[in-house]
């Protein structure tokens, strides 16, 4: 069984908002215990309680409110304050927090000591726009392919396409395992008299696929760099450079999340 770490009860805030009762798998999301199918395994083997009772699957809580306990560890508590941060990994680095090796990770460069969710994993030679926060529930909207939520990518290809791949690529393309792409937006950027920098927009995000579907219609794939994930622009960062959302950007993001619930 999956273990998790105790919930830090060192927290720099504490949200003001009055909180309503919510799925329990949610809220333990929200609390950092992990995605809400982590959290609905932790409920199903009986660890957690509300108000002393054990708790089960369709059961719901406020965290504000009621006592929630997971291994008998964690008492009445107040959510922390939501974190968003938006980092412009550089290629060579792995979208992690736990280094499998001398390779660099994600937090060598956002130094941080809450546990943090990435959201939008690019591939090690892959570069650009990754965001990083506790806030489960939005990991998971973001993340979750039947969201549809669009991520918008610069490709240098290694060749001039043609018209034909561009219509195979716009259509969707069938995947090494059967899976058949989601309709995507593929344009040569206009700006590039050699055509072999594209502006491609998808609405999933299976692992390589940028860099598959390249090697199915015969597109060598260059370089990858993400722009944009939803409403969340890369802007001026450098590679190596985060910074945390903006109130602007959170309220764009939100209204996204909840066009999407």
């Amino acid at each position: 069984m999956r273990s998790f770490p105790p919930l830090k009860l060192k927290v720099r805030k504490f949200l003001k908002t009055k909180m309503a009762e919510e799925r329990l798998q949610k809220v333990l999301s929200k609390l950092g215990f992990g995605s809400r199918r982590d959290c609905e395994k932790i409920i199903a083997a009986g660890r957690v309680r509300v108000n002393q009772m054990v708790a089960k699957l369709g059961d719901k809580a406020d965290p504000v409110k009621d006592a929630i306990s997971v291994d008998g560890s964690l008492q009445k508590i107040k959510l922390p304050e939501k974190i968003y941060i938006a980092f412009n990994k550089p290629r060579k680095v792995l979208s992690d927090t736990k280094k499998p090796d001398d390779r660099k990770i994600v937090t060598d460069f956002v130094k941080v000591t809450d546990y943090l969710f990435i959201v939008g994993r690019l591939d090690y030679d892959s570069e650009g726009l990754v965001l990083l926060t506790n806030d489960g529930d939005a990991a998971n909207r973001l993340t979750h392919p039947r969201y549809e939520h669009e991520k918008e990518y610069l490709v240098e290809l290694g060749r001039q396409p043609d018209n034909e791949q561009l219509v195979i690529w716009r259509n969707g393309v069938v995947m090494e395992d059967g899976y058949r792409t989601m309709p995507a937006q593929v344009e040569i950027q206009a700006k590039e008299k050699s055509g072999r920098w594209i502006r491609v927009v998808l609405r999933e995000g299976k692992k390589r696929q940028i860099r598959e579907i390249g090697e199915r219609i015969g597109l060598p794939i260059k370089r990858i760099i993400r722009k944009r994930i939803g409403p969340l622009e890369l802007g001026a960062l450098k590679p190596g450079e985060w910074r945390r959302l903006s109130s602007e950007e959170i309220s764009k993001l939100n209204k996204s999340l909840n066009r999407s619930a």
